[in-house]
């Protein structure tokens, strides 16, 4: 792939990805710029139907990430469809497969997905550990797979199919911690986290490293396993400890129950919280007990670049809600992947896996956009905090103004 491809594939996303927002039609689109037309023009290639699949986590515990990833995709495939984005009279189809929340269906049916339906490229799985088990069925096939979500450490080291658009926890953490720690004079630490899932130790690892880093003394850490629902023994330990700030690596099902019982055994202090607790069901489920909690993100609600603000409102109209990040960063994937069977003008997987590591520096709803060498994503992440139940850009003036 050679430096005018990528130099102009990136202008082309800076002006393509304003079409979710407009529903541009097909002839609006060839107005956009004639680098655009030269560098990737409208396939000629393509079958009339492109298949893609999407494995997200539509039942069990971690349902709340995935429903709305299906609708952030469902919303993109509607506009690239509604746009002919990948050529006149062709479409782009996807089927979804539920994972709930178990690694094991995650397996197989990545399994059906590449092998039985034989799709181009694969969206998800919703959780790291589904991602570690399911995403070598793809690399060994060929299949480019793109994780929504996957921040954990280590996901692209399976393969060169493998990529994500989701910042990882050590892309966000430590930015976090330092604002929040400069903001609220954090001295000491706790750390809650299960010891039996990929993501959350990923957390634990982040969180641990970076109060090193900062010179943050950790009074205490404590693990419980996934599916828990008594965290009080924990939480009594770590509270005796009076730490100025307790970080949590969960996902949301117990997420909420440790949030809940950290107030009702009385902890006055600050609450932080890793991609697990991005989702407003947790703020929803917790009430005024999660009023505070900082998380870092890859991206926030009230973010005003003109693409993000499309895509916001194109969501809300559609679904009577407004997006969360785990619904944008499903939405932006499935645009980006299908920009690279654009532009590869094929469904073969090292074409498109090609075009797709070619992307670089252009702008979508989460910002600047680029994936590194190691096909990890590259923007800037946004520190948030729980104000009124709803996520806030967290600023030092915000928490001044709360007193």
């Amino acid at each position: 792939m050679n430096k005018l491809f990528l130099r102009v594939l990136s202008a082309m996303l800076v002006l393509v990805l304003v079409v979710p927002g407009s529903l541009l039609a097909q002839d609006e689109m060839a107005q956009m710029g004639d680098d655009i037309v030269e560098a990737c023009p409208a396939p000629q290639n393509l079958p009339d139907t492109v298949t893609i699949g999407a494995l997200f986590t539509l039942s069990g515990g971690a349902s709340v990430f995935g429903q709305v990833q299906q609708l952030g995709v469902e919303l993109a495939v509607e506009e690239i469809n509604a746009a002919e984005y990948l050529g006149q009279g062709r479409v782009l189809e996807v089927i979804f497969e539920d994972s709930a929340s178990d690694n094991t269906q995650a397996i197989n049916a990545m399994v059906k997905l590449v092998e039985e339906d034989r799709v181009t490229a694969v969206l998800g799985p919703t959780l790291s550990r589904e991602a570690f088990s399911a995403d070598p069925v793809a690399q060994d096939a060929g299949t480019p797979v793109m994780g929504v979500s996957n921040t954990a450490t280590g996901i692209t080291d399976m393969g060169e199919f493998v990529f994500r658009n989701s910042l990882p926890e050590s892309a966000v953490i430590p930015g976090t911690v330092a604002q929040a720690a400069e903001i609220l004079g954090i001295n000491s630490a706790a750390i809650i986290y299960a010891n039996d899932d990929d993501f959350t130790v990923s957390g634990f690892d982040v969180f641990e490293q970076t109060f090193a880093d900062l010179g943050i003394e950790v009074v205490g850490v404590e693990t419980y396993a996934t599916g828990d629902v008594d965290f009080n023994t924990q939480l009594t330990n770590i509270i005796s400890a009076n730490p100025d700030l307790i970080a949590i690596s969960a996902l949301a099902v117990e997420a909420v129950q440790i949030i809940l019982q950290a107030q009702s055994l009385g902890y006055e202090g600050a609450l932080m919280g890793g991609n697990g607790l991005n989702s407003p069901a947790v703020l929803e489920q917790t009430g005024d007990a999660s009023e505070g909690l900082i998380v870092g993100a890859a991206w926030n609600v009230a973010a005003d670049n003109p693409l993000s603000v499309a895509f916001i409102d194109a969501y809300e109209a559609a679904n009577d809600l407004l997006p969360d990040q785990f619904a944008a960063q499903a939405y932006t994937g499935a645009w980006l992947m299908a920009t690279a069977i654009r532009c590869a003008d094929s469904v073969d997987g090292a074409a498109v896996r090609d075009a797709l590591a070619g992307i670089t520096d252009f702008d979508t709803p989460l910002g600047l956009f680029s994936f590194d060498e190691d096909r990890n994503p590259v923007h800037d992440p946004v520190a948030q905090v729980n104000r009124g139940g709803a996520f806030a850009v967290l600023t030092a003036e915000m928490m001044d103004d709360e007193g």
